[in-house]
């Protein structure tokens, strides 16, 4: 029995890498869609994020969906 460490090693990086970026759009999503402290000083104040700030949380989470639903494809279609 051998194990080819080079594929083992490609599968390694891309997981890690796709992992990360999955991770990272997610949080660009939550971000987005939080609400920010008002500027005046209260501390019950706060403000709700714009709408650029909530149209890119949306297509974050978009590609986060869509991430998800081809590696579900990937799994069953084998």
């Amino acid at each position: 029995m051998s194990i080819d460490w080079a594929a083992f090693g490609q599968v390694f990086g891309v997981s890690l890498v796709v992992t990360v970026g999955i991770v990272g759009l997610f949080t660009v999503g939550i971000v987005g869609t939080s609400r920010k402290p008002s500027q005046d000083g209260t501390v019950a104040a706060t403000t709700a994020p714009g709408a650029g700030a909530r149209a890119g949380a949306v297509a974050a989470f978009a590609l986060c969906a869509a991430a998800v639903a081809y590696g579900i494809y990937l799994i069953v279609a084998a």
